[in-house]
């Protein structure tokens, strides 16, 4: 395994030439990041974890009561023995042929077996309480984060004039403030990492995993070879969008529906100006252009271009379903967000069964539309996520 290591991380691939892992020991002068730092994110990662439980239980449900938000989910199927062990032991989306099948089974119509299955799936959604809950803990988290990166930043020389993220690297000391930022970060994207497969669950959720693995690489990497001052503006750069998206999905949830579309608006605005306009201008140039240029290139560099350019386009990808969330809305009065976590029907749900003779009224399942991570308006101009 120490071979390995050493194999991996060898000197003349990660550092400048010239340099070498004992320069950046820390000494009683200077503190230069050191690898075994990162070991405290997985302990503070756990840390997060339960402390966003008691905030969710002991602070967000509270005020989801108190502000009326629905507690229930999506309206229950009838109970229904033959349906449901289909639904569980076969497909949730059965073919027109097995549609068939059940309707001559059971003397239901087509159209009623579709609306069950539909309702059934609804019904393993999450409830808007759940969501308000998630979001409310995203939207402290990310606030709290933010603030802290804007006041250690704007007293930073590299805030205003990204060429200073590399005076006198890698012999860039690192202060108590930044490493603090940048291992707190680390282990709420390890939070995250692990959490999503408890979370609600998303269309995106495979795009929102990557983006996670990239994050949480480029933050180790950038902190062992202490590219932290970049690293640093990066995170700042996207923690901003964060919090008015998930200020806006929280309006949603309250139906403050005028406060809603104008927050997603605003979203939608700093999204694309932070992530397809400073992120390129700012991180992407200063890392390809103005890094050569000052210390010369090294074969890292390659790595962290490739991992930079993954998240402009995964940033690319959301800027469109963003805009076209935002046209439908603008033309139509009512948007949809293709990454739905709850599934939407113009039909009404049925609340009894219809045979082929004798149909029974039907009633809505008091389910919107909803749609996934990050993203966007659901069926009434709203935003919900990621």
């Amino acid at each position: 395994m120490a071979g390995i290591l050493a194999w991996f991380w060898n000197e003349r691939f990660w550092l400048p030439h010239n340099v070498t892992w004992a320069d950046l020991k820390s000494t009683e002068e200077a503190t230069f990041p050191q690898a075994e730092d990162l070991y405290l994110a997985f302990p503070l990662a756990f840390c997060i974890f339960m402390i966003r439980l008691v905030f969710e239980r002991f602070i967000a449900k509270p005020c989801a009561l108190g502000l009326k938000v629905q507690a229930n989910g999506p309206q229950k199927a009838q109970p229904n023995a033959i349906l449901e062990k289909v639904f569980t032991a076969i497909t949730k989306h059965p073919d027109e042929k097995r549609l068939e099948g059940l309707s001559k089974q059971l003397d239901w119509d087509v159209r009623s077996i579709q609306r069950w299955f539909r309702q059934r799936r609804n019904q393993e959604k999450p409830s808007t309480l759940r969501k308000f809950c998630e979001s409310t803990w995203r939207l402290t988290f990310y606030l709290y984060i933010f603030t802290y990166g804007v006041r250690l930043l704007k007293q930073s020389p590299w805030l205003w004039n990204t060429r200073h993220c590399w005076t006198g690297y890698p012999l860039q000391p690192l202060t108590p403030e930044l490493h603090y930022y940048y291992i707190v970060e680390l282990s709420f994207y390890w939070s995250l990492m692990f959490s999503q497969f408890t979370d609600i669950k998303r269309k995106d959720f495979a795009i929102m995993f990557s983006h996670h693995i990239v994050t949480v690489i480029l933050l180790t990497l950038s902190y062992t070879i202490n590219f932290v001052r970049v690293g640093a503006l990066t995170l700042c750069l996207h923690d901003s969008v964060d919090i008015v998206l998930e200020a806006a999905k929280l309006t949603n949830y309250c139906k403050c529906q005028r406060v809603c579309d104008t927050l997603f608006f605003t979203f939608a605005l700093i999204f694309i100006i932070t992530r397809l306009g400073i992120y390129p201008l700012w991180i992407l140039n200063t890392v390809f252009f103005e890094l050569p240029e000052i210390i010369g290139n090294f074969p890292a560099l390659s790595i962290f271009a490739i991992l930079l350019l993954s998240l402009q386009v995964i940033h690319c990808f959301w800027s469109y379903l963003i805009v076209k969330a935002a046209y439908r809305a603008i033309s139509k009065g009512k948007a949809r967000d293709d990454r739905s976590d709850v599934e939407s029907s113009s039909d009404e749900e049925i609340s009894a069964p219809h045979s082929k003779v004798s149909h029974s009224s039907a009633t809505t399942n008091g389910t919107s539309g909803e749609n996934g991570t990050n993203g966007y308006l659901t069926g009434g101009n709203s935003v919900e996520e990621h």
